[in-house]
């Protein structure tokens, strides 16, 4: 190889590593050091993952995921029973359990990609109908089977909904209230502080996070 081919090929790697070293710091650095800054000054909420905290402090999970609120499973259940004394969120057939981390039993994200005439959604869909209406009446309140929402039969299509509609909500008031030993009247106007609109007026569907709803009953039933 003469001397000006071997000056040549040191200069193209001399440029290569100079362009590798700048485009690290900008790509690498830089930018990704700017993105968060941006976004911790600006939606420091959402960067930070929407958490959702109780009147002490701690964080009590994120309005955008959906929580259970079950009882401890017992030996010879398949599933853990709902825990009546607080509002229950919509259903969550995901993908099936976690599989990777152990330390809790997480549902994959996913839907269930039955078609609406498939014969077992339609036995799930009837079966929960008919625990809903048995869960949620009282000795003074009837739940009819005409009264429940599509939402408190269905999963999402991600099976991890954090909300139901405000319809969902308020089927869930009397026995909320006997539950906890509240007032009707005080779990409504408990819903109807945590109900959010359409966003801008006419954008989605009104709903209510479960999360914030339960952060804010504990609240309540703990003075």
């Amino acid at each position: 190889m003469t001397h000006n081919a071997v000056s040549s090929t040191a200069r193209l790697l001399g440029a290569g590593l100079r362009a590798l070293l700048v485009l690290t710091l900008v790509c690498g650095v830089l930018y990704p050091l700017a993105v968060t800054g941006v976004a911790q000054a600006l939606f420091s909420d959402q960067a930070n993952g929407s958490e959702v905290e109780d009147r002490s402090g701690q964080v009590v999970g994120s309005s955008l995921i959906g929580q259970r609120y079950d009882l401890p499973m017992k030996e010879g259940e398949e599933s853990p029973a709902p825990d009546l004394k607080w509002f229950q969120p919509r259903p969550s057939n995901g993908l099936g359990a976690n599989s990777v981390n152990t330390q809790y039993a997480l549902l994959l994200s996913g839907a269930t990609n039955r078609s609406g005439d498939n014969e077992e959604l339609i036995r799930w869909v009837k079966d929960a109908r008919a625990a809903v209406v048995k869960d949620n009446s009282t000795a003074t309140h009837k739940v009819e089977p005409a009264d429940v929402p599509a939402d408190a039969v269905t999963s999402s299509g991600s099976g991890l909904d954090p909300d139901i509609s405000p319809a969902y909500a308020k089927l869930q008031v009397h026995r909320v209230a006997e539950r906890n030993g509240l007032a009707v009247k005080e779990v409504e106007n408990l819903v109807a502080d945590h109900t959010t609109g359409r966003l801008l007026g006419f954008m989605g569907e009104p709903r209510v996070n479960v999360l914030e709803l339960n952060t804010a009953l504990r609240s309540l039933t703990r003075g």
